[in-house]
């Protein structure tokens, strides 16, 4: 047998078939061959997780906003990308807004890849924005190799990404499936949330965004991609009430895929204190008894993986100081604990870190075509998460790498610590320097 440069022998690897016990031989940044554990194979060395560790594939994150370049006093590909290697996050795809510009041409794409490559500490890829007047830039952005297109269907929260209105967003669609492009939706319906009363308070924000709104612009999605064949997925559902419309479509072979986030899976809103503008996003976080759906929606299969959503901004835009949720800024900054999130509400409902996996690894990446990541199988890319599950810690905001400190798990205690997370065979050390690649549609590694 050919030499490995690596073998990991675990008690606990998180596979597609459940956990097993197995070792894993590592060849030039890729998974050469799994065998049962204890098997002794030939390699320059090897390393013997604790019994308290488990063998997960590497977290891949399709939603993630680093606003680099434009506003990187919100974030950056540094910080950003330190998070993530500090979660168990191997790979992240980043959304053209709120960067300026935002990604909606080559040009755009270019000056991203630039600023990106020379920071990355995990593997990044890239998002293209469908905007009005750029159904010419589609094509064009898919060739140059982003994952898809996203778009808004009321203001984004900067004015440089403007919404489609329906004229424009079937145009769009129409564009995108003559290339089998994949088009991503944040779906809320502007005309219902323009007629809604608002407040400064929690209650006034979530009437101010009501479920109704989610609803109608799902349902208007699902209809446009029947009559265009273009591929949609939808982001972040709060709402439980869109389950049945996804899964009739689903019924129906309309090509449609859901995400849900860590957020909506913890949180309620019985218990965002007042003045928790942390907790603002949007759509926004819903009742107790929503989130539980949300649970058993992803028990069905109806909603397809967990992504964080990782929003952030400077501390003042949340405006912890009058805690007016109407004024504050909409997005919840989780991408370092997105995982121990996932697992400490999922472990509690009966789940598994083989679901878990399923959500946040394996089925990320098959949304977005990287076809070597999310698993630990041979010929994937060596990317691991080191979790130990039973372990525990307090989330200190001051600590987490990403650029502000502010996020509604501050001092929550969550189940599962990341001990290491390995990027191509070996493990990431923040010390010694980014060493992540961009990755392009289509790009194998």
């Amino acid at each position: 047998m050919t030499s490995l440069g690596l073998v990991v022998q675990g008690s606990r690897v998180v596979t597609a078939a459940g956990e097993q016990a197995l070792a894993v031989g590592i060849e030039g940044g890729r998974i050469k061959l799994v065998a049962p554990y204890g098997t002794a194979l030939d390699a320059a060395r090897t390393v013997e997780l604790a019994d308290d560790e488990v063998l997960m594939p590497g977290v891949v994150d399709t939603h993630v906003h680093v606003n680099d370049p434009g506003r990187t006093e919100w974030e950056g590909f540094t910080s950003a990308t330190r998070a993530a290697a500090a979660g168990g996050v191997t790979t992240i795809v980043d959304m053209p807004l709120n960067s300026i510009p935002p990604t909606c041409d080559v040009a755009a794409l270019e000056l991203k890849r630039k600023t990106a490559e020379r920071q990355a500490s995990v593997d990044v890829g890239f998002w293209g924005g469908a905007i009005p007047g750029n159904v010419a830039e589609l094509r064009p952005l898919h060739d140059a190799g982003v994952f898809g297109f996203k778009c808004f269907l009321l203001h984004s929260g900067v004015d440089e990404f403007p919404p489609l209105d329906p004229a424009q967003l079937e145009a769009a669609m129409r564009e995108i499936a003559t290339f089998d492009g994949l088009l991503i939706v944040h779906a809320e319906d502007a005309h219902l949330i323009e007629s809604a009363p608002s407040g400064r308070g929690y209650d006034g924000f979530l009437h101010s965004r009501p479920r109704a709104a989610e609803n109608a612009a799902v349902a208007g999605v699902i209809e446009l991609a029947r009559r265009t064949g273009c591929r949609v997925h939808i982001l972040h559902v709060s709402s439980a009430e869109v389950l049945p419309l996804l899964a009739d479509a689903k019924r129906d072979g309309v090509w449609i895929t859901a995400e849900t986030c860590p957020h909506y899976l913890t949180f309620c809103a019985e218990e965002i204190p007042a003045g928790g503008t942390a907790y603002k996003c949007c759509p926004p976080i819903r009742e107790a008894a929503n989130r539980e759906l949300l649970w058993q929606g992803l028990r069905d299969g109806v909603l397809d993986l967990v992504v964080s959503d990782h929003s952030p901004s400077t501390v003042d835009l949340k405006h912890l100081d009058t805690g007016d949720f109407g004024t504050a800024w909409g997005g919840i900054a989780s991408l370092q604990v997105a995982l121990p999130a996932v697992w400490t509400q999922a472990r509690a409902r009966g789940f598994t870190l083989t679901d878990v996996a399923r959500w946040m690894c394996a089925a990320p990446a098959a949304q977005v075509g990287l076809t070597q990541k999310g698993r630990i199988e041979p010929g994937y890319d060596a990317d691991f998460s080191v979790f130990a599950p039973d372990d525990a810690f307090v989330v200190d905001a001051t600590t987490l790498q990403h650029k502000n400190a502010v996020t509604p798990y501050a001092g929550r205690p969550l189940a599962g610590v990341v001990r290491a997370t390995w990027l191509r065979g070996a493990p990431i050390d923040l010390d010694a320097g980014p060493r992540g690649r961009l990755l392009t549609l289509g790009d194998p590694r």
